[in-house]
């Protein structure tokens, strides 16, 4: 997923994605110059959350 797509599913500004993948919060990776987030990390990290787990 890109920045944009992980933004509008969490509800979130893209400035603040972007934080949260710089602070290492939203696990990601670059393909050249662009942010990719896969979906499954996406889903382990807000089950994480749904259990209370401090990130």
């Amino acid at each position: 997923m890109t920045i944009t797509q992980v933004a509008k599913y969490l509800q979130l500004s893209e400035i603040t994605t972007y934080k949260l993948v710089n602070e290492g919060v939203i696990p990601a990776f670059k393909i050249g110059r662009h942010w990719r987030v896969q979906k499954s990390d996406l889903s382990e990290l807000i089950e994480r959350l749904k259990r209370g787990e401090r990130i």
